[in-house]
């Protein structure tokens, strides 16, 4: 698979100074977490969408992953803010690299819409060879017959086989840590594609380096972003709470930022 340069441009067309928005992993669960859930719906701040479910735990009662047992108060009144306020929320699916049972998937895909109305699904640890594409695809295409119209995001963490980018609406194609996103390199077959369809997730991101973190997921194609200085320092979940300048980085994020 042939590469572009860590810091070229992929296409002049898609690379042209745009705004950027905001994919969010998922927060610790509401109960933990209220604040970094009430921050989504300020109204300068972007979001392309948010995954309800990946924060740990799910419910207080001890589940962990998914939509949980039965519906959670406080995800029910969280999700209820972000979709009075317009924000797309996607329900948090481990696809565990293909290897989920299909059956297991669906039971959960159908509880998050029977409960918290998602407008889609963020599939985690989505698989990333031309193997699995088969498995991928009829997922896909079930979740959108239980949902006309779903949001459907896949997880891969790094750039897959391009056989993916027909069956998703986004790739997230970087997550990881910042000290690999600044040497990453982006295969040429994403440049047929409009940086909508692209996600990176970077954290460990010091302050002096926002902006330069930014400036990369520009050039390497992707629309949405969620940059954070938080880190997996013993064991930690970096993406459980707020950036620590979540203003400068909201302030950063649109039209201004400078390539």
């Amino acid at each position: 698979m042939s590469y572009l340069s860590p810091s070229g441009h992929r296409r002049a067309a898609h690379t042209a100074v745009r705004p950027l928005r905001f994919g969010v992993p998922g927060f610790a669960h509401p109960l933990l977490a209220p604040a970094e859930w009430g921050e989504l719906v300020r109204s300068d701040v972007p979001v392309d969408w948010v995954v309800l479910g990946a924060g740990s735990p799910v419910a207080p009662h001890g589940a962990s992953g998914g939509p949980g047992a039965r519906p959670d108060p406080y995800c029910l009144t969280a999700v209820t803010r972000l979709r009075e306020a317009g924000v797309r929320v996607l329900g948090h699916l481990d696809t565990a690299f293909g290897e989920r049972p299909f059956a297991e998937l669906l039971s959960e895909a159908q509880r998050y819409l029977n409960w918290y109305k998602v407008d889609g699904f963020s599939l985690d640890a989505s698989p990333t060879g031309p193997a699995a594409l088969p498995v991928t695809r009829r997922t896909v295409n079930t979740l959108r017959t239980l949902l006309d119209r779903a949001y459907v995001v896949l997880q891969h963490g790094i750039h897959p086989c391009s056989g993916y980018a027909a069956l998703a609406d986004q790739l997230v194609t970087f997550r990881g840590p910042w000290a690999a996103y600044r040497w990453s390199q982006v295969p040429e077959w994403t440049a047929g594609h409009p940086p909508e369809r692209f996600c990176h997730l970077v954290h460990g991101v010091p302050r002096s380096d926002l902006d330069e973190a930014l400036r990369l997921a520009r050039r390497r194609g992707a629309a949405t972003v969620y940059v954070t200085d938080r880190a997996t320092a013993d064991g930690a979940d970096p993406w459980e709470v707020l950036p620590g300048y979540w203003d400068d980085l909201v302030s950063r994020i649109g039209p201004g930022v400078s390539e």
